[in-house]
C-alpha cells in the first residue's frame, strides 16, 4: 500500500513537470516568495527540488547552529541572498550572556569562498570581528550590494571604512543597534561619500558612532539615490544644509535638539526644512518645544517614530491629530489611552502600531494620562482597521479589549501584548475568554505574543491559544498557566507553530518536553523559568534525531538564579556545538 503511494506520487511529479521546460519552471518559482510555499513545491518530486535548489535566490536561516554553511551551499548553490541570526532573541533583552556564542567566522569564510552569487547578506545577533569584514570583503567587494550588520558586535570602525573604500556597488549599509568599537572615527563615513555614488539606504541609528554634518552632507550630494537615512545623535540645526541636498530622501531617523557639552537653548525649529520627498520620520529627544518642526510636514508622514522623545500625552495628541496618512506609528505608552483615541479618530490608514513601555524614572514625563488601558485598545481596534502589526504595552486590560482586537482586526498577522506590573489590580482576570475570541477572529495571525502576570491566563486558557492557533509560528508567552495541563493542553493544538518561548511559566521538565514532543511542527523551543529536576533527566524524553538540547546556567551573582535557568533546544543537521562556553552545557547530544 506506501509502495503504491508512493509510486503514485512519482507519477504525480513527473506529469506535473511534463512538458514545463526547467527554465520557465524555474522562473515560475521565482514568483514564489513564502519559504513556505517554496518548501511545499521543492517535495513535489526530486526533479522539482533540483529546479527549486537552483533558483532560489534567498534563504533565511533562522538559527545560525541548525545547518552549516557546506551544507546550504550543495542545497542553494545559487543563492544570492542570505540572512543569518545566531544569538537568541532573548539576547536583546540582556538575557543572555555575552559569550553565549554566535560567531560569523565559519560562515564568512565559506561564503566568501563558494557561495559565488551572493549579492545580499543580513547577520543579525552575530559577532562579526575585523578579519571576518576583511575576508568578506576580499571575496565579494565587486559585487556585494547589501550588507547587513543587524545587533552585531565585535568589529570596529576600521573595518566599515575598508567596506566603504572596497565595495562600489553597495546600495545598502545597516548597523543598527550594533556595538562598534572606536565609535569617534567617522572617517568611515567620508570613504563611503567619495567612494560610493549609487547607496540608497545608510542606517546606523541607535548606535554610538559619531557623525560629522559635514560629512553627512558630503554623502548626500555624491549618493544622489540615497532613499533612508538613519543616523546617530547629531545636532539638527547642523543638518540644514544636508537636508537641502538630498532631494530624493524618504526616510530620516536620528537627529538630536541638544549641543553635547552645551547648554540647552530655546529654538525655533517652525520653519525648519525638510525635502518634499520625506515621509518617514524618527527624531531623537524632541520636546514640547521642538515638536514644531513637524507641523508643516505632519500631513504628509506616512510613518512616524516618537519612541525617543520627551512628549507628553498632550503633545502626542498635538501631532498625531495633524497626521492622517500615517501607516506605521512608534511610540511609548506615554501617549496614554486619550492619544490612541485620537489615533483611532485620525489614523484610517493605519497598518502598524508600536507601543513600548516607557521609562518610569523620567522625573514625572510618564504624567497620569500616560497609561495604556483597555480603553485605548478598543478604540484602536474599532478605528483602525486595516493593521497587520500590532504591538503594545498596557498597564491594564479586559477581556472586552481582546475581543474587541479579534472582531474588528481582522487583517492582523502579529500582535503581541505585554501587561505591565505598575498596577496593583487588573480590571478583570483572567484573560481565557478574550484571548480566545482574538484567536479565533485574528485567524491571519502568524506571531502571537502574550506577556502577562500570573492569573491572567489559566490552564483553560492555553487550550484555547492550542485550538484556535492554526496559523501561529512565532510564539512568546509570558508567566501564564497553572499547572503542567496548560502547556499540554496547548501542546495538543499549534499545528504550525516553529518556534515557542515561554519566560517564568514554570511548568515542569517533563511536560516540556512532552509538549515539545506534541508539537509537530516545532524547531526551536526557548524556556527561561521552570521547575527543573535535580539532574536535567526529565528534559531527556524530548530527545529526538537531530535535536538540539542545551542548557544555560544564570550568572553566579544573579539574584533568584532557580529562576534564571534556561533550556535552548533547537532542530540541527550540524550536530552538538563545538563552541559551547562555561554557562553553556549540551544536554543532547552529549559529550
Amino acid at each position: 500500500m506506501g509502495g503504491e503511494i508512493e509510486g503514485g506520487e512519482r507519477r504525480l511529479g513527473r506529469v506535473l513537470s511534463f512538458g514545463i521546460p526547467d527554465t520557465a519552471l524555474g522562473l515560475v518559482m521565482g514568483y514564489v516568495e513564502d519559504p513556505w510555499d517554496r518548501d511545499a513545491i521543492s517535495l513535489v518530486c526530486r526533479h522539482w527540488c533540483r529546479i527549486d535548489a537552483l533558483s532560489r535566490k534567498h534563504v533565511t536561516v533562522a538559527m545560525s547552529y541548525s545547518t552549516t554553511p557546506e551544507r546550504l551551499f550543495r542545497r542553494f548553490p545559487c543563492l544570492e541572498s542570505l540572512k543569518l541570526k545566531a544569538k537568541p532573541r532573548a539576547a536583546m533583552f540582556n538575557l543572555i550572556s555575552d559569550d553565549w556564542g554566535g560567531s560569523a567566522s565559519p560562515w564568512i569564510r565559506q561564503l566568501s569562498a563558494t557561495f559565488h552569487f551572493l549579492k545580499k547578506l543580513h547577520l543579525r545577533r552575530m559577532i562579526v570581528s575585523d578579519d571576518d569584514i576583511a575576508v568578506l570583503v576580499r571575496a565579494k567587494a565587486h559585487m556585494l550590494v547589501s550588507l547587513k550588520l543587524d545587533r552585531c558586535s565585535g568589529f570596529s570602525t576600521p573595518s566599515i571604512a575598508l567596506v566603504a573604500r572596497s565595495c562600489r556597488k553597495l546600495e545598502t549599509l545597516f548597523l543598527e543597534e550594533s556595538a562598534i568599537a572606536e565609535e569617534e572615527n567617522d572617517e568611515w563615513i567620508r570613504e563611503l561619500a567619495t567612494h560610493n555614488t549609487v547607496l540608497e539606504m545608510l542606517n546606523f541609528y541607535l548606535t554610538d558612532l559619531r557623525a560629522s554634518p559635514e560629512y553627512l552632507t558630503l554623502l548626500v550630494r555624491n549618493c544622489q539615490r540615497l532613499k533612508t537615512l538613519k543616523i546617530s545623535e547629531c545636532f539638527m540645526p547642523d543638518l540644514v544644509s544636508l537636508f537641502r541636498s538630498a532631494q530624493a530622501l524618504q526616510e530620516f531617523a536620528g537627529g538630536a535638539f541638544e549641543e553635547q557639552d552645551q547648554p540647552v537653548a530655546i529654538r525655533n525649529y517652525e520653519n525648519y526644512y525638510f525635502p518634499p520627498s520625506l515621509h518617514r520620520l524618527g527624531l531623537l529627544y524632541m520636546g514640547t518645544n521642538e515638536m514644531q518642526i513637524l507641523f508643516p510636514y505632519a500631513a504628509a508622514l506616512k510613518k512616524l517614530d516618537l519612541q525617543f522623545t520627551f512628549l507628553s500625552t498632550e503633545d502626542h495628541c498635538q501631532i498625531v491629530q495633524r497626521c492622517p496618512n500615517l501607516e506605521t506609528l512608534e511610540v511609548r505608552d506615554v501617549i496614554g489611552d486619550r492619544g490612541l483615541q485620537v489615533v483611532a479618530q485620525t489614523c484610517k490608514k493605519l497598518q502598524r502600531l508600536r507601543v513600548e513601555r516607557g521609562d518610569d524614572d523620567q522625573g514625572g514625563l510618564e504624567d497620569e494620562q500616560g497609561r495604556i488601558s483597555h480603553v485605548g485598545m478598543m478604540a484602536v481596534a474599532q478605528g483602525c482597521p486595516e493593521l497587520t502589526y500590532w504591538a503594545i504595552h498596557v498597564s491594564d486590560i479586559t477581556n472586552a479589549a481582546l475581543e474587541a482586537v479579534g472582531t474588528f482586526s481582522r487583517n492582523l498577522n502579529d500582535f503581541r501584548l505585554v501587561l505591565l506590573d505598575r498596577e496593583a489590580n487588573i480590571t478583570e482576570l483572567p484573560l481565557d475568554n478574550g484571548v480566545r475570541a482574538l484567536l479565533r477572529g485574528c485567524t491571519k495571525l502568524r506571531r502571537f505574543a502574550f506577556y502577562v502576570r500570573p492569573g491572567a491566563l489559566s490552564d483553560v486558557g492555553l487550550g484555547y491559544v492550542g485550538e484556535f492557533s492554526k496559523s501561529v509560528r512565532y510564539m512568546l508567552l509570558g508567566n501564564v498557566g497553572e499547572s503542567d495541563n496548560g502547556i499540554l493542553q496547548l501542546s495538543r493544538g499549534c499545528p504550525s507553530l516553529q518556534k515557542l518561548e515561554l519566560r517564568g511559566c514554570f511548568f515542569s521538565e517533563h511536560a516540556l518536553a512532552m509538549a515539545a514532543l506534541q508539537l509537530k511542527s516545532l524547531r526551536y523551543l526557548w524556556v527561561q523559568g521552570y521547575r527543573a529536576s535535580a539532574t536535567g533527566s526529565d528534559l531527556m524524553a524530548m530527545v529526538r534525531p537531530f535535536w538540539n538540547i542545551e542548557f544555560i546556567a544564570p550568572e553566579e551573582d544573579e539574584p533568584c538564579p532557580e529562576l534564571k535557568k534556561q533550556i535552548l533546544a533547537y532542530y540541527s543537521l550540524a550536530g552538538r556545538r563545538t563552541d559551547c562556553p562555561p554557562s553553556v552545557t549540551p544536554l543532547y547530544p552529549a559529550f
